[in-house]
């Protein structure tokens, strides 16, 4: 029989959402389908005559539609029939038995009136967190809350959440809550690192636009110094300030969460680090944080508060964007530190050219960087730029292996070569030295795996930023400039007078009033720094409760109970519930060990991690081999393969490659369980090899370029009815429907990790389909 939450859902789902035969529409890829008929056990339903529905996905659904599916009548019913799905399948008779207790009160009108009460506000879908009610009425709020954030997935976790804790809460006495609570007080996060208050530190606050001369000045301080630290936001501006430290003579270690290159006799007195990596324990003269205003950010924010709270460093320089400046005033002096804040002007005049390119990629000129946010799609434009202006073109973009990347960009920088024109990514939004004359974007929306989102005014700005640079590249120094930002010389080139001028535009003419309107806008200042509970309270407060405790219902139990200062928010849990849930059912794994593996750089959902997540925790919990090749969930039977230029080849490729990062990864907190550290850096290489050899033949593909050209116009017709409310709106970023399943590309998406094992199944379950007969006319995605 046809479960009602998918029936009810479907009907209030736009007719957007659906396609006609033979296209299967799904929130992350379109996939051609044939005239094959669902399996049995598929989870179609019935929609209009002649039509099968696949069930679609409330968390992704427009503002109209949730308002709908969250009006109590719609609400109550979908929410009964998913209880009884769940109490199916569940193999625990406890979490049964209070999922059928919730079914039993569902239907009491009583509920439903006080329910409706609250139906004149939709609840906020950014900031929800699972919280422990088991009370009827203060539970059906929370899953309302949860079905609007993160869709049916939501729901399952607030209930196993207000699950668990029902079963905790018989079990804590009165002086256990209150300890508990004394942990979860979380407001005074200067306190968690007293060595640090012990030393009396400088503060030196570098702001300005880009191109402004601030990482230079505070990259010279460092330089000057005998010891120091470095801590930028991404791996690739690491490995910058460790090539440009040990090419001036400043013997540099290079720690990054997958790779480590430490000098010889005990490491060197200089370390560049990506944040998250920072020695907090390790005295120095100098320490520099890059990217400051990061500190902001809800899920990564807690590494730039860690960092700025927990140095211990004489001087410690701040560099990033003006907005910051009252926050880090307030947390200085919370701290008792001394601060300096040194404003900078931007070193060059940037402009916004009146008009687009208007798709003429034959007007492009030698400084040029046109900005692609796929990986496929960067490669696309590399050919057809090639093609067109018969002049050569360099890449950039965040996963190009170092060596790849710095001679990229020294064949850009050299104004003696061929080199002329740059597509990147927009990863050189943060710090590259680029000799860029002008930056276009060749859109000002980003494909999030089932929509196009326009980026945000503050990331665009920021891009932008990068056009016109103070010095020449003639006066480039090391594999990309070596971050030297504002440097001044004497010397001029030609082809970039100075004062450079920088300009930006975009390719289309219809991006270009979202552009000009990200460009003028004043950007919020940052009113609170992110933070994430140390191990030591996690450790502390997991000891409150039986060992048999999930660790996720651990980690959301003290997020719901903590206290906080207003300067301070409490980061997202975003990857780490699903990482605890995965491998919880591994024996002999420690607290720390499960805290440690939540910290991992992996998304759960991507394809095959579900299996080799677990397979990695076993070999710590067993603490048997963790030899490469001992493991058989790693795919390496891949590269016994020829290359092929197909989309599950790539899939399959990239599985391993996140498991060899993984592996990398875990290797230097369980060194004596993942012992081929030098064998998984050789295998990665590889695999990085024949991927850019795979996207490199998959976007010659004419096919694949006549798609994505197709997906472009349909994405353009829907940005320009945005105009106008962009040009009113305050908010920077809007969601665009997405275009019809045949406009998207097969490769589209391949960096969105999240949906990536989904996708596989469903392109199993359509191989199932060829044995049965039927008539499909649509299918709606999931």
């Amino acid at each position: 029989m046809l479960p009602a939450d998918r029936a009810l859902t479907s009907r209030l789902l736009p007719r957007a959402w659906t396609a006609r035969w033979p296209i299967i529409s799904t929130r992350f890829r379109s996939v051609q389908a044939t005239k094959r008929s669902p399996a049995l056990n598929e989870p179609f339903i019935k929609g209009r005559p002649g039509t099968l529905t696949l069930r679609p996905d409330i968390k992704y659904a427009d503002f109209a539609t949730k308002s709908r599916l969250l009006k109590t009548e719609a609400f109550i019913p979908w929410l009964i029939s998913r209880l009884n799905i769940l109490i199916e399948k569940s193999t625990d008779a406890g979490f049964a038995m209070f999922a059928r207790n919730l079914v039993d009160i569902l239907p009491k009108r009583s509920i439903w009136r006080a329910l409706e009460t609250q139906n004149a506000q939709l609840p906020s879908q950014s900031d929800w967190q699972p919280s422990e009610q088991s009370r009827p009425l203060p539970l059906l709020r929370s899953l309302r809350q949860a079905l609007m954030s993160n869709g049916e997935s939501g729901v399952d976790t607030q209930l196993k959440y207000s699950y668990h804790g029902l079963l905790a809460s018989r079990k804590f006495s009165k002086v256990d809550i209150e300890n508990q609570e004394k942990l979860a007080d979380l407001r005074y996060p200067v306190e968690w690192y007293p060595a640090t208050r012990a030393v009396q530190r400088k503060m030196v606050l570098h702001v300005g636009p880009t191109n402004s001369g601030k990482t230079y000045h505070a990259l010279k301080r460092l330089e000057q110094a005998d010891t120091g630290i470095y801590a930028g936001p991404l791996r690739l501006l690491a490995h910058e300030v460790y090539t440009r430290l040990n090419a001036k003579g400043k013997n540099c270690d290079l720690i990054t969460g997958d790779e480590r290159i430490v000098q010889e006799g005990g490491g060197a007195q200089m370390k560049s680090c990506t944040v998250e990596m920072v020695p907090l324990n390790t005295d120095v003269d100098v320490a520099v944080v890059d990217e400051i205003q990061m500190i902001g950010h809800r899920e990564r924010g807690w590494a730039w508060t860690q960092a700025l709270l927990g140095l211990k460093a004489k001087e410690i320089h701040l560099c990033g964007e003006e907005r910051s400046v009252p926050l880090i005033r307030e947390l200085a002096a919370s701290m008792g530190d001394r601060i300096e804040i040194h404003t900078y002007k931007r070193l060059s005049p940037l402009e916004t050219m009146s008009t687009s390119l208007r798709r003429r990629l034959r007007d492009l000129r030698k400084g040029d960087c046109v900005v692609v946010f796929s990986r496929v799609g960067i490669h696309v434009m590399k050919q057809e730029v090639e093609k067109i202006t018969q002049k050569r073109v360099a890449v950039v973009y965040g996963s190009l292996p170092p060596e790849i990347r710095a001679q990229q960009a020294k064949l850009f920088n050299d104004p003696d070569n061929d080199y002329d024109i740059l597509v990147a990514s927009d990863a050189i939004g943060m710090g590259l030295n680029l000799a860029i004359k002008r930056v276009i974007f060749e859109s000002v929306t980003k494909f999030n795996g089932f929509r196009f989102e326009i980026i945000e005014a503050a990331h665009l700005k920021q891009i932008a930023g990068r056009a016109g640079r103070y010095r020449t590249a003639a006066q480039a120094e090391g594999p990309a400039g070596n971050l030297n930002e504002g440097k001044e010389d004497s010397e001029t080139s030609i082809s970039m007078p100075a004062p450079n001028l920088g300009l930006v535009t975009t390719l289309e003419e219809v991006d270009l009033p979202i552009l000009r309107k990200a460009m003028e806008s004043e950007l919020d200042p940052i009113m609170s720094a992110g933070i994430f509970p140390p191990t030591s309270i996690l450790l502390k407060f997991a000891t409150y409760f039986p060992p048999s405790t999930s660790f996720s219902y651990i980690l959301l139990r003290l997020h719901e109970l903590s206290l906080r200062h207003p300067r301070y928010h409490l980061c997202v849990l975003k990857d780490q519930i699903a990482i605890a849930d995965t491998i919880q059912p591994v024996l002999n794994l420690s607290i720390h060990d499960r805290i440690v593996f939540c910290a991992a750089p992996v998304t759960v959902n991507a394809t095959g991690m579900s299996k080799i997540l677990p397979a990695f925790a076993r070999c710590v919990g067993d603490n048997s081999s963790g030899a490469l090749l001992d493991i058989p969930e790693i795919p390496l039977d891949i590269l016994d393969e020829d290359i092929k230029a197909d989309r599950n080849y790539m899939q399959r490729l990239e599985s391993l490659h996140k498991a060899l990062i993984l592996y990398l990864w875990l290797s230097y907190r369980f060194a004596g369980v993942f012992t081929n550290q030098a064998m998984a850096f050789h295998v990665k290489k590889l695999v990085e090899e024949r991927i850019d050899k795979v996207l490199a033949e998959y976007s010659s593909s004419p096919a694949i370029r006549a798609r994505i050209r197709t997906m472009r116009e349909e994405a353009l017709r829907q940005i320009s009815k945005f105009n106008e409310p962009v040009a009113e709106s305050d908010d920077s970023r809007f969601q665009i429907e997405m275009p019809d399943a045949s406009l998207l590309p097969d490769g589209v998406c391949y960096q969105e990790q999240e949906f990536q094992q989904e996708g596989a199944r469903l392109e199993v379950k359509l191989q199932d389909m060829k044995n049965l007969s039927g008539d499909i006319r649509s299918v709606a995605s999931p």
